[in-house]
């Protein structure tokens, strides 16, 4: 159940991500050669580098979800890998206990180099020349405001959702029980 939650934000996540770097480029050759690009704009880790400079919140959030998938305490992701690790080692299990930390471990390595790439590189993307230069005004009952790309929102549904599955991630460190 954690699992799918978790999995489920990141999902969401990643399409918010996406939708919020549309109206940036990045000019670098491999991202151009993409074969889906039209379809997925985040195929590659290096693609969300320095997110956290571009979106705060929606970086703070991945990092949330990947700290849980990592199994971080006390973190929902924390929770299900202790019941599961304990259950294995009450049933004697030890080995197959053993094999899943080293991977646990092994898998934590490349997580935290996604929060690596999110919050300590800069990011490649600049704001798209096309749109820079231009004025755009769109009109919001009755109001004519300027439109700016840095004033980005998500719809509201985007936001609920990523919202409540992140406090049911981080719901735990509340209360700490099954």
């Amino acid at each position: 159940m954690q699992y799918s939650l978790s999995n489920l934000n990141a999902f969401i996540l990643l399409l918010s991500i996406g939708y919020s770097l549309y109206f940036y480029v990045n000019d670098k050759k491999e991202y151009k050669e993409l074969q889906d690009k039209n379809n997925s704009p985040i195929q590659l880790i290096s693609q969300i580098k320095g997110l956290f400079f571009i979106n705060p919140i929606l970086a703070l959030s991945l990092a949330i979800t990947i700290f849980s998938f990592v199994g971080i305490p006390p973190l929902i992701g924390f929770f299900g890998k202790q019941m599961i690790l304990s259950a294995a080692l009450d049933n004697g299990y030890i080995f197959l206990s053993i094999v899943a930390i080293l991977t646990s471990v092994i898998s934590a390595v490349y997580y935290l180099n996604i929060i690596k790439e999110v919050f300590f590189d800069k990011p490649e993307y600049t704001v798209n020349p096309i749109l820079k230069n231009k004025f755009m005004y769109i009109l919001y009952k009755d109001n004519c405001n300027l439109f700016d790309h840095k004033n980005i929102v998500l719809s509201s549904s985007l936001t609920i959702s990523i919202s409540v599955l992140t406090l049911i991630i981080i719901a735990f460190i509340i209360m700490p029980q099954e």
